[in-house]
């Protein structure tokens, strides 16, 4: 059983593409996409549509959650306030209705068996919420603590950081997808994890895809985007921004 899971698209529609592309080249026997949809990318409305468009059972992320309701002060440096909010009202010109509707019903967490009894558990951040950063050099214990007590799983999945690893603690597999859209890890090709599962044993990679990173920064000009500086140099670079 091969499955593919990819995180924090971030309106990007051309990385997203650039990966469905792929994947469509290879056996997969499932896909989820798991949360910050359309936020803070230059085609929220394309990114959404061609998520929906694919067979991927999708997560809610903290982006889908203020694209709904507002960035509320404390989640985000002061600083940052009020520019994000600037971004927010920019994404939500391009959406509808029923897209915002659509993103506020989202689930925020699977637990799904998947086979030979392997059980994975997905989620945007950690089990009990979509904010909390777990680093990728987090140690073990913290791992454990902070994705793996809320339900048992050989399997514990997650986005959020877009910083992708693979990380196995003891019979548990930890995966961080790393980011489709603004990836921080300083290599700015999108990132997924591709899960594999024969005879009951679990392998798991991070893969990357090429993309025309110069269009994406040519349609935040070109969409007189308000951070379109920032956004620019995290697509240019992969560097998550200070």
């Amino acid at each position: 059983m091969k499955i593919a899971v990819l995180s924090d698209v971030h309106g990007n529609a051309r990385a997203l593409k650039s990966v469905l592309r792929v994947l469509a080249e290879q056996k997969i026997d499932k896909m989820y996409i798991i949360g910050d949809l359309s936020f803070r990318g230059p085609e929220p409305k394309n990114a959404l549509e061609t998520i929906r468009s694919t067979p991927a059972k999708v997560l809610k992320g903290n982006a889908d959650e203020w694209i709904t309701r507002g960035i509320k002060k404390g989640e985000v440096p002061d600083k940052a306030l009020g520019l994000m909010n600037q971004e927010r009202d920019w994404a939500l010109e391009r959406l509808t209705e029923e897209d915002l509707a659509y993103l506020e019903k989202l689930p925020t967490y699977f637990l799904d068996e998947l086979e030979d009894g392997i059980v994975m558990h997905a989620f945007h951040a950690v089990p009990s919420s979509l904010f909390e950063v777990v680093p990728a050099d987090a140690d073990d214990e913290e791992m454990l603590e902070k994705l793996a007590s809320a339900e048992e799983a050989d399997i514990y999945i997650y986005g959020h950081i877009h910083t992708p690893f693979v990380r196995k603690i003891g019979a548990k597999t930890i995966i961080n997808t790393g980011s489709i859209g603004l990836p921080f890890d300083e290599d700015p090709r999108p990132s997924f994890a591709l899960i594999r599962i024969e005879n009951g044993q679990v392998d798991a990679t991070i893969e990357r895809v090429e993309y025309d990173k110069t269009w994406v920064m040519e349609q935040y000009d070109a969409g007189d985007y308000p951070n379109k500086d920032q956004m620019k140099n995290i697509i240019k670079t992969g560097k998550k921004p200070k």
